[in-house]
């Protein structure tokens, strides 16, 4: 039996993130994080690309332009749905999930989901710091779990 085991080496990985610019703290808090785990595990600054839009339903369709592009090894989404008195917050966060999925299922491109969806802004606070560093895992270990396997 051939195993292929976790590979979190990212030399030579190209990283493209997109960060939605909503909730400014809680998305910088994820890009600090995430971009300083990606340089950490071998991910050159040079080979990271970020893009801003203004929210996490516009995250998914700059995903998909990046994955089609044919740059990036994998992709990672940084955003942050936080609750609040309206229905709003279960379309953003369902539909943001949904798109970034289905971007990756028919790109073959791997994307490390980080847009949080929390109730409260203290919740995305306390969580923003690992969930942008495990981003950057998922997308190093997808990309090079999706290379062993071509």
């Amino acid at each position: 039996m051939k195993e292929m085991g976790q590979d979190l080496a990212g030399r030579d990985l190209r990283v493209g993130i997109v960060q939605s610019r909503f909730n400014t703290e809680v998305c910088e808090g994820l890009l600090g994080a995430c971009r300083a785990q990606l340089v950490q595990q071998g991910v050159r600054e040079d080979n990271i690309t970020l893009a801003t839009v203004p929210g996490a339903l516009e995250i998914p369709l700059v995903l998909q332009r990046m994955a089609m592009s044919g740059r990036f090894d994998a992709l990672i989404a940084l955003g942050a749905v936080i609750r609040g008195d309206t229905y709003h917050f279960e379309i953003v966060a369902n539909e943001s999930a949904r798109c970034v999925g289905e971007v990756q299922l028919h790109t073959g491109v791997p994307i490390a989901n980080a847009i949080l969806t929390t109730d409260t802004d203290e919740q995305a606070i306390e969580r923003m710091h690992v969930k942008g560093g495990e981003a950057a895992l998922v997308a190093i270990e997808m990309a090079n779990l999706l290379r062993g396997l071509a």
